[in-house]
């Protein structure tokens, strides 16, 4: 029994039939198994574009030792533990965490302020339909983090994460992801399906003993401040009351501003960090579609992509962010009075319209021209996201064509959108600071020489989670400077960023305390 790696060009509407054909004639072998490795797709010539698919073919045909490599497994060791852990946040990085830990026999009790993903869903409907603002079950915050509601990408260009990425795979895969998620280039879920896969995640989690209490918020520490080292946390206080813990996980998200103050005031240290600010863009998907593959629509493809970026010279730089092919555009505020906007998208891509968030790379203390504290820059991004709440009077989407921008108008006129709770005519030029507005500008006006047409799109809203302003001082498994036993992981920490990257960064946050016990 011997293997051969096999590199192929295949249509894209490629069926199975076609593709083990293909592989077999290629290896000159007429029976085996087939394993796809990679598959990405080429469409550099637009008149042939095309799915790359590299497959390893095993068969007593081949003649050879080589041997699929298998990528090397995340080891989890179950045997019976004495500690309990407590883990705060049920986004990627703290479910990770705390499966990990609840698979390695602690005792574990997952807290999130939000609620299940069944309930969260109806609240979000509500909120869209014209009703109230759930400030603990929206968009940003419930089960499975503000990654549920969204496109799902699993791209990350993290390093040295092959065996969290490996678990997380394999994790989405056996709560019903397509297979496919473990060898395309770019990977997605789909806002559908993760609805599904975060029930059956939990459900996982559970059989594995561990705990998950929902609509329940931390609110602060119970610290032994009478040790000469690092402080240690005794105790979880929720406003359900105490939680006794040996050690503690903290997965905020970057959206929980309170959670954010709790943990400064409890000697947490911060420090600023640079992150991004701007708009999202709104295109008809035919447009994006004629632009990256020549024509409106091809066979076995969902939806065009695009990743555009631009740096002139005394600039910020400006870049695509978050692109949602066949998406639609979201309220996606946390809090009450204040006005921010996401994307996401099902499966299927199939809603007709293209959106991606267009923002400017900024450090605060740059742009002041002096030195913030933590609360300073979250008080100034509060601030702004209030800004554009009281531009609408409400949650509607302040919006602007991209062509009036460039020329400094507002649009009197704004065309229909994917956004559930409509437009108001808003001046970009004034809500933005000025050197976030002309960077803004000059990106745009860069972005539509590339793609024919973008200047037609529309700008709607205030795009401002692409990452936290602030950064936890930690080590690299997440323990907090000046801690024994308190661990900050995934995008609140603002060490990560997407799904991937953050459930790696809750995994290894779990593998620093299994080194440790």
């Amino acid at each position: 029994m011997g293997a051969r790696i096999i590199d192929l060009r295949l249509s894209t509407f490629y069926d199975k039939s076609e593709l083990r054909d293909k592989a077999f004639r290629k290896a000159h072998v007429r029976s085996g198994e087939l394993f796809i490795e990679k598959q990405s797709l080429d469409a550099r010539d637009k008149n042939a574009i095309h799915w790359k698919v590299r497959a390893t073919v095993i068969s007593p045909e081949i003649n050879n030792d080589f041997e699929r490599e298998l990528p090397e497994k995340l080891i989890i060791e179950n045997k019976k533990r004495d500690k309990h852990i407590a883990v705060v946040g049920s986004g990627p990085a703290g479910f990770f965490a705390a499966y990990r830990l609840a698979l390695s026999g602690f005792k574990v009790t997952l807290i999130e302020q939000g609620k299940e993903v069944e309930i969260r869903k109806d609240d979000i409907d509500n909120f869209e339909k014209g009703g109230e603002l759930n400030e603990r079950s929206n968009y940003s915050f419930g089960e499975g983090g503000a990654g549920t509601f969204s496109d799902g990408k699993l791209t990350s260009r993290s390093k040295h994460i092959g065996q969290e990425r490996g678990f997380i795979m394999d994790s989405y895969i056996e709560s019903g992801a397509p297979e496919e998620i473990a060898y395309l280039s770019k990977p997605h879920l789909g806002s559908d399906n993760l609805k599904k896969i975060v029930k059956k995640l939990r459900e996982k989690f559970i059989a594995a003993g561990g705990k998950m209490l929902f609509d329940i918020q931390m609110t602060g520490l119970h610290l032994d401040n009478d040790s000469l080292d690092d402080k240690k946390v005794n105790a979880v206080e929720t406003d359900k009351g105490k939680i006794d813990v040996d050690y503690l996980i903290v997965a905020p998200g970057h959206s929980s501003y309170m959670t954010y103050k709790m943990l400064i005031s409890s000697g947490v240290r911060f420090a600023i960090k640079s992150f991004a600010i701007g708009t999202r863009v709104e295109h008809p998907q035919a447009l994006i579609n004629s632009s990256q593959w020549d024509r409106e629509s091809m066979r076995g493809l969902k939806a065009a992509e695009y990743k555009l970026t631009f740096k002139g010279e005394n600039l910020l730089p400006s870049y695509s962010f978050c692109m949602c092919p066949g998406g639609k555009v979201v309220p996606s505020t946390p809090t009450k009075g204040s006005n921010i906007v996401n994307g996401m998208s099902d499966y299927s891509r199939a809603s007709g319209t293209a959106n991606s968030g267009i923002v400017v790379g900024i450090n605060l203390n740059d742009m002041m021209r002096r030195e913030l504290d933590p609360i300073e820059a979250l008080d100034w991004l509060d601030t702004l996201e209030r800004k554009f709440y009281d531009a609408a009077g409400g949650y509607a989407a302040p919006a602007v064509k991209i062509k009036d921008f460039l020329n400094g108008r507002t649009t009197k006129k704004l065309p229909e959108s994917s956004f559930p709770l409509g437009l108001v005519s808003g001046d970009f030029r004034a809500l933005l600071p000025k050197v976030i507005s002309k960077s803004l500008a000059l990106g745009l006006n860069n972005f539509s020489s590339k793609i024919h047409g973008y200047d037609q799109g529309l700008m709607l809203g205030l795009e401002s989670k692409t990452s936290s302003p602030i950064r936890a001082e930690r080590d690299k498994a997440g323990k907090c400077d000046g801690f024994a036993n308190l661990y900050i992981c995934g995008e609140g920490s603002g060490y990560a960023g997407g799904i991937v990257s953050s459930g790696a960064d809750g995994l290894k946050a779990a593998g620093d305390i299994l080194s440790k016990e």
